[in-house]
């Protein structure tokens, strides 16, 4: 590959966060090097596991989940927007190294509408992101600076889903 894209995979549906590890084990199998990192997601997900195994990707786990955002108190959002920003940080750092050819950013989207990372830096990485570097972002509503830098965006919408009916999230299902 010579030049890196951007792939943007937004909706309200389920399949999202799939579709990026999918692409990360896809790009791994490929004999690629992947960074996978997620922002406002819990450390005990099922497909971590299985990243975690893949030769070839590498997974930035936290120290502490916050959940979701808007549950937190102010104090935790805080604290969250601190630690995701270290995080972001970090990202970034390792993403430009060379180290690596693609890039997953789990519910960046969230972490971008929330404020948790910021937006001037974050819209600066991706315009000067490495070209061969493959970006894969996940989450709700990009905005529409996002959607103009992305090569791809694909948009998983919600027809049914069983949280309407108020059936939890499952093992190995939804997580």
């Amino acid at each position: 590959m010579k030049k890196g894209l951007i792939h943007i995979y937004c909706g309200d549906g389920k399949g999202k966060t799939t579709a990026a590890t999918g692409l990360a084990v896809r790009a791994a199998g490929s004999g690629m090097k992947v960074l996978f990192s997620r922002f406002l997601k819990n450390e005990d997900s099922g497909e971590l596991k299985i990243l975690d195994a893949v030769e070839g990707i590498t997974v930035l786990h936290m120290d502490k989940s916050f959940g979701f955002f808007n549950t937190l108190s102010e104090a935790e959002k805080v604290e969250a927007q601190e630690t995701y920003a270290r995080l972001w940080d970090t990202v970034c750092e390792k993403a430009v190294s060379g180290e690596y050819d693609m890039l997953v950013v789990d519910e960046f989207m969230a972490a971008y509408h929330y404020g948790l990372i910021d937006h001037t830096k974050s819209l600066a990485f991706l315009e000067k992101k490495p070209k061969e570097l493959e970006v894969v972002l996940t989450g709700r509503n990009p905005d529409e600076k996002l959607i103009g830098l992305a090569d791809y965006v694909s948009e998983i919408r919600k027809i049914k889903h069983p949280f309407d009916r108020e059936i939890r999230a499952r093992r190995g299902i939804e997580y």
